[in-house]
Protein backbone atom coordinates (compact mmCIF):
# COMPACT_ATOMS: atom_id res chain seq x y z
CA UNK A 1 0.00 0.00 0.00
CA UNK A 2 1.27 3.38 -0.53
CA UNK A 3 2.43 5.14 2.64
CA UNK A 4 -0.21 8.60 1.57
CA UNK A 5 -3.19 6.81 1.02
CA UNK A 6 -5.51 6.60 4.45
CA UNK A 7 -6.44 3.13 6.05
CA UNK A 8 -10.14 3.63 4.12
CA UNK A 9 -8.85 4.66 0.88
CA UNK A 10 -8.69 1.86 -2.07
CA UNK A 11 -5.88 -0.03 -2.49
CA UNK A 12 -5.30 -1.54 -6.00
CA UNK A 13 -3.16 -4.21 -4.05
CA UNK A 14 -6.60 -5.11 -1.80
CA UNK A 15 -8.79 -4.76 -5.02
CA UNK A 16 -11.43 -6.92 -6.58
CA UNK A 17 -9.27 -7.54 -9.39
CA UNK A 18 -10.54 -7.76 -13.49
CA UNK A 19 -13.13 -10.22 -14.40
CA UNK A 20 -10.71 -11.37 -16.87
CA UNK A 21 -7.45 -11.60 -14.76
CA UNK A 22 -4.13 -10.23 -16.28
CA UNK A 23 -0.80 -9.56 -15.02
CA UNK A 24 0.13 -6.89 -13.59
CA UNK A 25 1.98 -4.15 -15.34
CA UNK A 26 5.54 -3.45 -13.84
CA UNK A 27 5.69 0.28 -13.70
CA UNK A 28 1.83 0.50 -12.88
CA UNK A 29 -0.93 0.44 -10.33
CA UNK A 30 -4.30 -1.07 -11.37
CA UNK A 31 -6.19 2.38 -10.94
CA UNK A 32 -3.37 3.72 -13.39
CA UNK A 33 -3.75 1.18 -15.70
CA UNK A 34 -7.48 1.20 -15.90
CA UNK A 35 -6.90 5.13 -16.47
CA UNK A 36 -4.96 4.70 -19.29
CA UNK A 37 -6.89 2.44 -20.71
CA UNK A 38 -10.09 5.00 -20.71
CA UNK A 39 -7.81 7.75 -22.55
CA UNK A 40 -6.67 5.53 -25.45
CA UNK A 41 -10.23 4.01 -26.31
CA UNK A 42 -12.28 5.24 -28.96
CA UNK A 43 -15.13 6.15 -27.04
CA UNK A 44 -13.27 8.71 -24.99
CA UNK A 45 -12.11 10.35 -27.97
CA UNK A 46 -15.61 10.29 -29.30
CA UNK A 47 -16.35 12.79 -26.22
CA UNK A 48 -15.19 15.93 -28.04
CA UNK A 49 -17.70 16.22 -30.08
CA UNK A 50 -20.59 14.91 -27.83
CA UNK A 51 -23.03 17.83 -26.76
CA UNK A 52 -22.77 18.90 -23.17
CA UNK A 53 -25.56 21.67 -23.26
CA UNK A 54 -24.33 23.62 -26.15
CA UNK A 55 -23.98 21.42 -29.95
CA UNK A 56 -20.18 21.66 -30.16
CA UNK A 57 -20.60 23.60 -33.56
CA UNK A 58 -22.30 26.34 -31.99
CA UNK A 59 -19.14 27.96 -30.33
CA UNK A 60 -15.46 27.19 -30.01
CA UNK A 61 -15.17 28.05 -26.50
CA UNK A 62 -18.56 26.11 -24.87
CA UNK A 63 -17.92 22.47 -23.37
CA UNK A 64 -18.26 19.48 -24.52
CA UNK A 65 -18.56 16.38 -22.85
CA UNK A 66 -14.80 15.75 -23.10
CA UNK A 67 -13.78 19.15 -21.23
CA UNK A 68 -16.31 18.35 -18.79
CA UNK A 69 -14.66 14.91 -18.14
CA UNK A 70 -11.61 16.79 -17.41
CA UNK A 71 -12.77 19.36 -15.16
CA UNK A 72 -14.24 16.27 -13.46
CA UNK A 73 -11.05 14.45 -13.35
CA UNK A 74 -9.63 17.60 -12.04
CA UNK A 75 -11.65 18.24 -9.21
CA UNK A 76 -12.01 14.99 -8.05
CA UNK A 77 -8.57 14.43 -8.26
CA UNK A 78 -8.04 17.57 -6.07
CA UNK A 79 -10.42 16.89 -3.60
CA UNK A 80 -9.13 12.84 -3.66
CA UNK A 81 -5.32 14.18 -2.68
CA UNK A 82 -6.44 16.29 0.47
CA UNK A 83 -8.53 13.29 1.64
CA UNK A 84 -5.58 10.67 1.33
CA UNK A 85 -8.07 8.67 -1.18
CA UNK A 86 -6.33 6.95 -4.11
CA UNK A 87 -6.31 9.51 -6.70
CA UNK A 88 -5.79 7.07 -9.83
CA UNK A 89 -8.67 5.48 -8.78
CA UNK A 90 -10.98 8.57 -8.60
CA UNK A 91 -9.50 10.07 -12.10
CA UNK A 92 -10.51 7.15 -14.06
CA UNK A 93 -13.76 6.89 -12.98
CA UNK A 94 -14.42 10.56 -13.69
CA UNK A 95 -13.03 10.16 -17.36
CA UNK A 96 -15.16 6.81 -17.49
CA UNK A 97 -18.36 8.40 -16.15
CA UNK A 98 -19.48 9.45 -19.45
CA UNK A 99 -18.49 7.39 -21.84
CA UNK A 100 -21.95 6.13 -22.35
CA UNK A 101 -23.49 9.28 -23.43
CA UNK A 102 -25.54 9.62 -26.82
CA UNK A 103 -25.47 12.62 -29.29
CA UNK A 104 -27.02 15.48 -28.38
CA UNK A 105 -26.56 15.09 -24.45
CA UNK A 106 -29.44 14.84 -22.25
CA UNK A 107 -32.26 15.45 -25.54
CA UNK A 108 -30.26 12.29 -27.49
CA UNK A 109 -30.48 10.43 -24.28
CA UNK A 110 -34.43 10.67 -23.56
CA UNK A 111 -34.65 10.26 -27.29
CA UNK A 112 -33.20 6.95 -27.14
CA UNK A 113 -34.80 5.83 -24.31
CA UNK A 114 -37.99 6.41 -25.79
CA UNK A 115 -37.07 4.06 -28.84
CA UNK A 116 -35.82 1.27 -26.58
CA UNK A 117 -39.08 1.29 -24.00
CA UNK A 118 -40.70 -1.44 -25.19
CA UNK A 119 -36.93 -3.11 -24.97
CA UNK A 120 -35.56 -2.43 -22.13
CA UNK A 121 -35.02 0.96 -22.18
CA UNK A 122 -31.57 3.41 -22.28
CA UNK A 123 -29.94 4.97 -19.62
CA UNK A 124 -26.20 6.77 -20.41
CA UNK A 125 -24.77 5.56 -16.75
CA UNK A 126 -25.51 2.11 -17.78
CA UNK A 127 -24.12 2.30 -21.34
CA UNK A 128 -20.95 3.78 -20.00
CA UNK A 129 -20.63 0.49 -18.34
CA UNK A 130 -21.72 -1.50 -21.44
CA UNK A 131 -19.03 0.29 -23.59
CA UNK A 132 -15.83 -0.47 -21.02
CA UNK A 133 -17.33 -3.98 -20.37
CA UNK A 134 -18.51 -4.70 -23.62
CA UNK A 135 -18.31 -2.39 -26.73
CA UNK A 136 -14.96 -1.12 -26.73
CA UNK A 137 -12.90 -3.31 -29.05
CA UNK A 138 -8.99 -3.28 -28.58
CA UNK A 139 -8.20 -6.93 -26.91
CA UNK A 140 -7.90 -10.19 -28.56
CA UNK A 141 -8.66 -12.22 -25.32
CA UNK A 142 -11.37 -10.02 -24.47
CA UNK A 143 -14.30 -7.62 -25.39
CA UNK A 144 -14.11 -4.70 -23.33
CA UNK A 145 -11.25 -2.52 -21.54
CA UNK A 146 -11.50 -5.18 -18.79
CA UNK A 147 -11.05 -2.52 -15.94
CA UNK A 148 -10.98 -3.13 -12.50
CA UNK A 149 -14.24 -3.99 -10.22
CA UNK A 150 -13.49 -0.47 -8.45
CA UNK A 151 -13.29 1.44 -11.53
CA UNK A 152 -16.53 -0.47 -12.89
CA UNK A 153 -18.69 0.40 -9.58
CA UNK A 154 -17.79 3.59 -9.61
CA UNK A 155 -19.33 4.13 -13.55
CA UNK A 156 -22.52 2.63 -12.53
CA UNK A 157 -23.68 5.24 -10.22
CA UNK A 158 -26.96 4.66 -10.23
CA UNK A 159 -28.83 1.53 -11.49
CA UNK A 160 -32.79 0.64 -10.93
CA UNK A 161 -33.32 -2.68 -8.97
CA UNK A 162 -34.58 -4.40 -12.05
CA UNK A 163 -31.49 -3.81 -13.96
CA UNK A 164 -29.41 -4.40 -11.05
CA UNK A 165 -30.87 -8.34 -10.69
CA UNK A 166 -29.71 -8.62 -13.90
CA UNK A 167 -26.46 -7.61 -13.36
CA UNK A 168 -26.14 -9.66 -10.82
CA UNK A 169 -27.13 -12.63 -12.58
CA UNK A 170 -24.80 -12.41 -14.63
CA UNK A 171 -22.30 -11.23 -12.17
CA UNK A 172 -23.11 -12.87 -9.08
CA UNK A 173 -21.99 -10.02 -6.01
CA UNK A 174 -20.46 -7.80 -8.81
CA UNK A 175 -21.11 -4.28 -9.56
CA UNK A 176 -25.01 -4.37 -9.13
CA UNK A 177 -25.13 -6.19 -5.96
CA UNK A 178 -24.75 -2.93 -3.82
CA UNK A 179 -28.15 -1.41 -5.36
CA UNK A 180 -29.85 -4.71 -4.01
CA UNK A 181 -28.53 -4.68 -0.26
CA UNK A 182 -27.92 -1.36 0.15
CA UNK A 183 -24.27 -0.98 0.73
CA UNK A 184 -22.38 1.69 -0.85
CA UNK A 185 -19.28 2.32 -3.48
CA UNK A 186 -16.21 3.40 -2.42
CA UNK A 187 -14.99 6.50 -1.35
CA UNK A 188 -13.10 7.33 -4.88
CA UNK A 189 -16.77 6.42 -6.43
CA UNK A 190 -18.86 8.81 -3.93
CA UNK A 191 -16.24 11.80 -4.76
CA UNK A 192 -16.38 11.26 -8.45
CA UNK A 193 -19.98 11.50 -8.50
CA UNK A 194 -20.15 14.81 -6.20
CA UNK A 195 -17.40 16.13 -8.21
CA UNK A 196 -19.73 15.87 -11.72
CA UNK A 197 -22.36 17.86 -10.00
CA UNK A 198 -19.62 20.66 -8.52
CA UNK A 199 -18.03 20.44 -12.55
CA UNK A 200 -21.26 21.14 -14.23
CA UNK A 201 -22.83 23.33 -11.97
CA UNK A 202 -19.94 25.66 -12.27
CA UNK A 203 -19.35 24.84 -16.73
CA UNK A 204 -23.05 25.35 -16.96
CA UNK A 205 -23.43 28.56 -15.78
CA UNK A 206 -20.06 29.56 -17.43
CA UNK A 207 -21.82 28.66 -20.31
CA UNK A 208 -25.09 29.97 -20.35
CA UNK A 209 -23.98 33.39 -19.49
CA UNK A 210 -21.59 33.64 -22.34
CA UNK A 211 -23.89 31.90 -25.00
CA UNK A 212 -26.77 35.77 -23.56
CA UNK A 213 -28.78 33.20 -22.32
CA UNK A 214 -28.91 33.66 -19.16
CA UNK A 215 -27.80 37.17 -17.62
CA UNK A 216 -25.33 36.95 -14.90
CA UNK A 217 -27.43 39.43 -12.63
CA UNK A 218 -29.89 36.81 -12.96
CA UNK A 219 -27.64 34.09 -11.37
CA UNK A 220 -26.83 36.36 -9.19
CA UNK A 221 -29.98 35.96 -7.63
CA UNK A 222 -28.90 33.16 -6.08
CA UNK A 223 -27.15 33.20 -2.63
CA UNK A 224 -24.50 31.11 -3.23
CA UNK A 225 -23.41 33.15 -6.57
CA UNK A 226 -24.09 36.34 -5.23
CA UNK A 227 -21.63 36.35 -1.98
CA UNK A 228 -19.08 35.54 -4.23
CA UNK A 229 -19.31 38.00 -6.78
CA UNK A 230 -19.42 40.29 -3.66
CA UNK A 231 -16.12 39.36 -2.39
CA UNK A 232 -14.41 39.15 -5.71
CA UNK A 233 -16.20 43.15 -6.28
CA UNK A 234 -14.92 43.76 -2.66
CA UNK A 235 -11.02 43.00 -3.44
CA UNK A 236 -11.24 43.83 -7.09
CA UNK A 237 -13.93 46.79 -7.39
CA UNK A 238 -12.99 47.78 -11.05
CA UNK A 239 -14.35 44.56 -12.41
CA UNK A 240 -17.48 46.15 -12.52
CA UNK A 241 -17.18 48.53 -15.20
CA UNK A 242 -14.14 47.35 -16.80
CA UNK A 243 -13.54 43.40 -17.02
CA UNK A 244 -17.21 41.88 -16.35
CA UNK A 245 -15.85 38.22 -18.33
CA UNK A 246 -13.59 38.26 -15.64
CA UNK A 247 -16.08 39.01 -12.60
CA UNK A 248 -17.69 36.17 -13.96
CA UNK A 249 -14.70 33.59 -13.79
CA UNK A 250 -13.60 35.38 -10.38
CA UNK A 251 -16.65 34.53 -9.35
CA UNK A 252 -17.16 31.04 -10.61
CA UNK A 253 -13.62 30.16 -9.07
CA UNK A 254 -14.38 30.90 -5.72
CA UNK A 255 -17.69 29.51 -5.73
CA UNK A 256 -16.04 25.97 -6.70
CA UNK A 257 -13.27 26.63 -4.22
CA UNK A 258 -15.57 27.14 -1.82
CA UNK A 259 -17.56 23.91 -2.69
CA UNK A 260 -14.61 21.79 -2.86
CA UNK A 261 -13.64 22.71 0.52
CA UNK A 262 -17.01 22.30 1.75
CA UNK A 263 -16.47 18.67 0.51
CA UNK A 264 -13.44 18.33 1.91
CA UNK A 265 -14.50 19.41 5.41
CA UNK A 266 -17.92 17.74 5.52
CA UNK A 267 -16.25 14.57 4.64
CA UNK A 268 -13.49 14.81 7.02
CA UNK A 269 -16.07 15.54 10.15
CA UNK A 270 -17.94 12.22 8.33
CA UNK A 271 -15.04 10.11 8.44
CA UNK A 272 -14.00 10.82 12.11
CA UNK A 273 -17.34 9.72 13.05
CA UNK A 274 -17.74 6.95 11.62
CA UNK A 275 -13.72 5.90 11.93
CA UNK A 276 -13.88 3.36 8.92
CA UNK A 277 -10.69 1.50 9.31
CA UNK A 278 -10.37 0.06 5.90
CA UNK A 279 -12.42 0.75 2.11
CA UNK A 280 -14.49 -2.44 2.89
CA UNK A 281 -15.68 -0.72 5.55
CA UNK A 282 -16.97 1.82 4.06
CA UNK A 283 -19.56 0.36 1.93
CA UNK A 284 -21.39 -1.14 5.01
CA UNK A 285 -22.04 2.73 6.48
CA UNK A 286 -23.83 5.71 5.36
CA UNK A 287 -22.61 7.86 2.51
CA UNK A 288 -19.71 9.97 3.60
CA UNK A 289 -18.40 12.11 0.67
CA UNK A 290 -21.34 15.44 0.76
CA UNK A 291 -21.95 18.58 0.60
CA UNK A 292 -22.70 20.05 4.18
CA UNK A 293 -26.83 20.68 4.56
CA UNK A 294 -25.85 24.45 3.68
CA UNK A 295 -23.97 23.70 0.66
CA UNK A 296 -26.27 20.78 -0.43
CA UNK A 297 -29.07 23.47 -0.29
CA UNK A 298 -27.10 26.21 -2.08
CA UNK A 299 -25.77 23.63 -5.01
CA UNK A 300 -29.54 22.31 -5.14
CA UNK A 301 -31.04 26.17 -5.61
CA UNK A 302 -28.45 26.27 -8.49
CA UNK A 303 -29.58 23.30 -10.05
CA UNK A 304 -33.04 24.18 -10.24
CA UNK A 305 -32.00 27.66 -11.46
CA UNK A 306 -30.06 26.46 -14.40
CA UNK A 307 -33.17 24.12 -15.24
CA UNK A 308 -35.62 26.43 -15.80
CA UNK A 309 -33.34 29.48 -16.96
CA UNK A 310 -30.95 27.79 -19.36
CA UNK A 311 -31.90 23.78 -20.05
CA UNK A 312 -35.53 24.86 -20.62
CA UNK A 313 -34.61 27.75 -22.75
CA UNK A 314 -36.64 28.26 -26.00
CA UNK A 315 -33.21 28.25 -27.75
CA UNK A 316 -31.82 25.56 -26.11
CA UNK A 317 -35.41 23.31 -26.42
CA UNK A 318 -35.38 23.80 -30.26
CA UNK A 319 -32.20 22.72 -30.54
CA UNK A 320 -33.70 19.86 -28.13
CA UNK A 321 -36.24 19.42 -30.54
CA UNK A 322 -34.35 18.36 -33.38
CA UNK A 323 -31.56 16.79 -32.16
CA UNK A 324 -34.61 14.33 -30.71
CA UNK A 325 -36.15 13.92 -33.99
CA UNK A 326 -32.76 13.00 -35.63
CA UNK A 327 -32.40 10.12 -33.01
CA UNK A 328 -35.88 9.07 -33.30
CA UNK A 329 -35.85 8.73 -37.17
CA UNK A 330 -32.34 7.43 -36.94
CA UNK A 331 -33.53 4.23 -34.65
CA UNK A 332 -36.34 3.80 -36.97
CA UNK A 333 -34.29 3.70 -40.08
CA UNK A 334 -31.97 1.39 -38.55
CA UNK A 335 -34.54 -0.86 -37.18
CA UNK A 336 -35.87 -1.24 -40.56
CA UNK A 337 -32.67 -1.52 -43.13
CA UNK A 338 -29.75 -2.82 -40.23
CA UNK A 339 -27.63 -3.06 -43.36
CA UNK A 340 -26.95 0.52 -43.09
CA UNK A 341 -25.46 -0.16 -40.02
CA UNK A 342 -21.62 -1.58 -39.53
CA UNK A 343 -21.67 -5.22 -40.12
CA UNK A 344 -21.46 -6.68 -36.62
CA UNK A 345 -24.01 -3.85 -35.27
CA UNK A 346 -26.52 -5.63 -37.99
CA UNK A 347 -26.11 -9.40 -37.75
CA UNK A 348 -26.57 -8.57 -33.71
CA UNK A 349 -28.85 -10.88 -32.33
CA UNK A 350 -30.30 -8.22 -30.46
CA UNK A 351 -31.48 -5.49 -33.05
CA UNK A 352 -32.90 -3.07 -30.96
CA UNK A 353 -30.01 -3.08 -28.33
CA UNK A 354 -27.51 -2.80 -31.13
CA UNK A 355 -29.11 0.46 -32.73
CA UNK A 356 -28.92 2.09 -29.56
CA UNK A 357 -25.25 1.12 -29.46
CA UNK A 358 -24.64 2.42 -32.59
CA UNK A 359 -26.41 5.16 -32.26
CA UNK A 360 -25.04 6.01 -28.67
CA UNK A 361 -21.70 6.10 -30.01
CA UNK A 362 -22.10 8.37 -32.51
CA UNK A 363 -20.81 12.01 -31.87
CA UNK A 364 -23.23 15.06 -32.92
CA UNK A 365 -21.75 16.00 -36.08
CA UNK A 366 -21.88 12.29 -37.40
CA UNK A 367 -25.60 11.75 -36.40
CA UNK A 368 -26.38 15.02 -37.78
CA UNK A 369 -24.25 13.96 -41.30
CA UNK A 370 -25.95 10.22 -40.73
CA UNK A 371 -29.11 11.89 -40.70
CA UNK A 372 -29.18 14.13 -44.10
CA UNK A 373 -27.51 10.55 -46.00
CA UNK A 374 -30.31 8.42 -44.96
CA UNK A 375 -33.26 11.69 -44.61
CA UNK A 376 -32.27 14.11 -47.28
CA UNK A 377 -33.04 16.56 -44.76
CA UNK A 378 -29.94 18.43 -42.64
CA UNK A 379 -32.03 19.66 -39.65
CA UNK A 380 -29.02 22.11 -38.09
CA UNK A 381 -28.34 24.73 -41.29
CA UNK A 382 -24.86 25.67 -39.46
CA UNK A 383 -23.79 21.84 -38.67
CA UNK A 384 -20.44 20.54 -39.38
CA UNK A 385 -19.94 19.45 -42.73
Amino acid sequence: MRLDLAPFASDPAQGRGRRHAEAPAPTRNDYQRDRDRIVHSTAFRRLVYKTQVFLNHEGDLFRTRLTHTLEVAQLGRSIARSLRLHEDLVEAIALAHDLGHTPFGHAGQDALHACMRQHGGFEHNLQSLRVIDVLEERYPAFDGLNLTFETREGVLKHCAKRVARWIDAHEPGGVGRRFLDGTQPSLEAQLANLADEIAYNAHDVDDGVRSGLIDFEQVCALPLVARFRDEALAEYPELVRMKPRRLLSETLRRMLSAQVYDVIDTTRAALARHQPDSADAVRQLPPLVAFSPEMRAASSALKRFLLQQLYRHPQVMDTTERAQRIVRELFAIYIDRPQDMPADFAASPLPHRAVADYIAGMTDRYAIREHERLTGQRLFDHGPG
